[in-house]
């Protein structure tokens, strides 16, 4: 890890977009029946910066939608009553559609799980994959992604710290050894 903790810069990051939005076409045979959904809060970005790439290539258009976990997190007795829960929009009905969950930071797995109670909810995709901007490791849960922008070996202590220019005002990646 370089000094400055800094582990994707902005370059790194579009990059691997371009590159997940490819992989994720090739991977379903085009754009049909596809739909990305975010998880909130940097999922959202990163799906519509995959749509948008999909468009400049394939010159189709992938819906984008936002998905919140909030009240399918298996630590709100631990969180307590400070959950924020902002609204998911989906584009469409997913029943039969290949949906991509997309995530900044893949770690034990537990958002995912609750991620994809969340989407059932919603319908019965014919598939659901799942693609993340950085895979750290440290799963607690049989869970693994389709497609990963980056994979960075992290200490289970460490904060992987995603910056998105929409969210944050800049691009990058840190990974940052937790001061408790």
């Amino acid at each position: 890890m370089p000094d400055n903790g800094i582990v994707m810069s902005a370059d790194d990051i579009r990059r691997a977009i371009v590159r997940v939005a490819h992989e994720i076409v090739e991977q379903n045979g085009g754009c049909r029946d596809l739909m990305l959904v975010g998880m909130r809060t940097r999922g959202v970005p990163l799906a519509q910066r995959l749509s948008d790439a999909i468009r400049e290539f394939e010159g189709e258009s992938v819906g984008v939608g936002a998905l919140d976990i909030g009240l399918y997190r298996d630590d709100l007795p631990a969180r307590g009553t400070r959950v924020e829960i902002k609204p998911s929009e989906l584009p469409q009905d997913i029943a039969g559609k290949r949906v991509v969950l997309v995530d900044d930071v893949l770690f034990t797995g537990r958002s995912i799980r609750a991620a994809l109670d969340a989407l059932i909810d919603y319908g019965r995709p014919e598939r659901i994959q799942l693609a993340v901007l950085v895979d750290r490791g440290h799963r607690e849960l049989p869970i693994r992604p389709d497609f990963v922008g980056k994979n960075i070996a992290t200490a289970r202590e460490d904060d992987v710290i995603v910056q998105l220019e929409e969210t944050d005002g800049c691009d990058q990646v840190l990974v940052m050894e937790r001061k408790d």
